[in-house]
């Protein structure tokens, strides 16, 4: 039996998440701003602001006192912020990295020790196509995620020979509060970016509601990949996401093309 701990627990994917961990019979640490307890004899759930260094440190010590380790890390608290770049509000911008990067980074580094020590792990980061796609008006969402993909592959690389598998995930348009309660954006829109950025403001947006993707389905491909021999280093989440990536990889190759003997001109 396994331990999980998950972060953003409260609903969409964190929720679907624990559901599935907890069916397959394995233990979950359930944290979120404000947890919904489960009665499961296997489930912890605890208060955690991933913002708080100290509640980190606190949660990631109760949890491993209660199961005796963390087996599985799982990243998924964070939420969206749509702005264009110069409209962007720089608290805001400081909020949005606190959590969608700083809070990752936190818990990666609390759990990391007992993990070595044991000489076994599984990390988990949720990111999302979004860091692939950078959209107009999701640019500092995109950042974060782009910032804790590199992270995501740094610690696979470095933590891969004490046993510790390492794993982003980006998951396309889901049926979850992404685009709903967990949205957030800036104050005060520029004209001049209404037809770019402009368009993605919550106002604007038909997506809430309508997403394709089924968060039961998402846990159910993480579970897979975490009992997979071989974990890989990034998880695309539907066929949205699937589509999306190959158009990127496809312009990223034509472009290296394009310029190859530009970037190939310039040694000594």
């Amino acid at each position: 039996m396994r331990t999980w701990l998950i972060t953003g627990t409260s609903a969409g994917l964190g929720r679907a998440l624990a559901d599935e961990v907890l069916a397959r019979g394995d233990r979950v640490v359930l944290t979120a701003r404000n947890p919904k307890a489960r009665t499961a004899e296997n489930a912890l759930t605890l208060a955690l602001d991933v913002t708080d260094r100290e509640q980190v440190n606190a949660v990631v010590a109760e949890a491993e006192k209660w199961s005796g380790g963390i087996d599985v890390l799982v990243n998924n608290a964070g939420y969206g912020y749509r702005a264009a770049i110069e409209e962007g509000d720089d608290d805001d911008v400081r909020r949005l990295f606190a959590t969608n990067v700083f809070g990752p980074v936190a818990l990666m580094k609390a759990v990391l020790p007992g993990m070595r020590a044991r000489r076994r792990g599984t990390i988990i980061n949720i990111s999302s196509i979004g860091a692939q796609l950078c959209p107009p008006g999701s640019g500092y969402y995109a950042a974060t995620k782009a910032a804790l993909e590199g992270l995501t592959g740094s610690l696979r690389h470095e933590a891969a020979h004490l046993g510790i598998r390492v794993m982003a995930v980006e998951p396309g348009a889901f049926r979850t509060d992404f685009a709903g309660r967990s949205l957030e954006q800036a104050a005060t829109p520029i004209a001049d970016y209404a037809e770019t950025a402009g368009r993605r403001r919550k106002e604007h947006d038909t997506v809430n509601g309508n997403q394709p993707g089924d968060p039961a389905k998402a846990a159910v491909a993480i579970a897979e990949a975490v009992d997979a021999p071989e974990l890989p280093g990034l998880l695309l989440l539907g066929p949205d996401a699937v589509t999306a990536a190959e158009a990127a990889l496809q312009t990223r190759r034509a472009e290296l093309d394009r310029w190859r003997s530009v970037s190939e001109g310039t040694d000594l």
